[in-house]
């Protein structure tokens, strides 16, 4: 951690420890002396903390500022009828923690939310559960925020009358970890953010993407699962984003990836698990990508790479069970196979030094036909299909001579 940083945090942590000492605690009680969660934050002084009992509180958008605590025991219901927006944060330094949050408002034209937080630093919105609202939790203008352990679930149906889970907004240096989110157009969507990191959720069943990026550069997203998504990540007009250990499942239907990559340069993707994708990673106008020891197995495409794609290097890969290792819409090739394992190889190791004799050609006349005219699709298993790409890798005429893996595996990588 840079110096800075850490001096930063010691010194938050000291005046909230002097400042505690003084804090009040204010109880709030469906039946007690108070009896709304907006009474007690206008009671409150900056530092106190605010512990709300079991029960359901309907109140019209409350609003969080100044630095408090506000803990829930037995998830209490902060209900917003469908009308309003539910929880609005706008200070520094609060911690929202053990609410059930559920019926925001909906709107066509206003990004209602069930937590939003406005133009803060250092907000923790950590352990709720969310249930039924437009946005779950939105930050704009938000620096050094944790988003986490929140469980969000909705009802969307279709892209435009549904919005996101985890929305951030020209956001910087957030933390979204280890939250359960499905049943939103996107489960968490980066535009602007810069500097943050996604490690530890789970995304499924989303109408659109599990993840979504746009101009948001220097993120990691790590350890994630993104399964039944519309789509499982799309990654766009972005930069130094790097993506470790995910799982990339069952993200099936005919616009359908584990990731789309549109307009990107010099990321990282790596240690990835690619299963039962209708095609694992599709790649449109990317440069200087790095994908490395991943695993595709049993996807539809394994790779897609358009003729856009320049320096962009795979190695120390696994490809297994994918109907198409890799297609491509050009005879020009800017990108570089080195080093995968290929279970369709059926090259020779006269030397037994682990590495084939002969290079691999993973592009298969067939997969080009099929891209150009899919209904030929219904031919795939002929006996003439598989003659037909036979003699391709013999003596190459349609599929790019150039592309291919030079140096390709006699077994397969073992995971991390």
């Amino acid at each position: 951690m840079p110096v800075k940083y850490l001096y930063r945090l010691l010194t938050v942590c000291m005046l909230m420890h002097v400042h505690s000492l003084y804090a009040t605690i204010w109880q709030v009680q469906p039946n007690g002396a108070i009896r709304s969660v907006r009474e007690a934050i206008n009671r409150a002084k900056p530092g106190d903390t605010i512990v709300v009992a079991p029960g359901t509180y309907r109140e019209q958008t409350i609003t969080v500022n100044k630095p408090l605590y506000l803990k829930g025991n037995g998830f209490p219901v902060l209900d917003g009828e469908r009308k309003y927006e539910i929880l609005a944060i706008r200070s520094d330094n609060v911690v929202v923690e053990g609410f059930a949050v559920q019926h925001s408002g909906y709107s066509s034209y206003n990004d209602i939310a069930g937590i939003r937080i406005y133009n803060a630093r250092n907000v923790i919105v950590r352990n709720n559960k969310l249930f039924d609202t437009f946005f779950g939790i939105y930050s704009q203008h938000a620096v050094h925020c944790t988003i986490s352990g929140n469980e969000l679930q909705s009802k969307a149906v279709t892209e435009l009358n549904s919005a996101n889970g985890i929305h951030c907004w020209k956001s910087d240096s957030m933390h979204i970890l280890n939250n359960v989110i499905t049943g939103h157009r996107d489960g968490i969507y980066f535009e602007f953010v810069t500097n943050s990191l996604i490690e530890n959720n789970r995304s499924y069943n989303n109408v659109r993407y599990g993840l979504h990026f746009m101009f948001s550069h220097a993120d990691s997203y790590i350890g994630n699962t993104f399964q039944n998504n519309g789509a499982g990540v799309a990654v766009m007009f972005s930069k130094k984003v790097t993506m470790l250990r995910n799982q990339f499942r069952e993200n099936w239907g005919p616009a359908a990836y584990g990731i789309l990559l549109k307009e990107i340069s010099d990321s990282r993707i790596e240690g990835n698990h690619f299963y039962r994708n209708t095609a694992a990673i599709y790649m449109e106008g990317t440069t200087r990508i790095q994908v490395t020891r991943n695993v595709f197995d049993n996807n539809g495409w394994a790779v897609k790479v358009q003729a856009s794609c320049s320096e962009n290097n795979f190695s120390e890969n696994n490809f297994t069970g994918n109907t198409f290792d890799v297609a491509t819409n050009g005879s020009l090739v800017l990108n570089t196979f080195n080093g995968n394992y290929w279970d369709k190889y059926e090259g020779y190791d006269l030397d037994r030094n682990g590495t084939g004799d002969v290079p691999y050609r993973p592009v298969s006349l067939y997969s080009m036909i099929a891209e150009r005219n899919p209904s030929t699709m219904m031919l795939f298993r002929s006996f003439m299909v598989t003659l037909l790409d036979k003699s391709e890798k013999i003596i190459p005429g349609i599929t790019p001579v150039d592309l291919k893996d030079d140096t390709p595996k006699m077994k397969p990588y073992k995971p991390h």
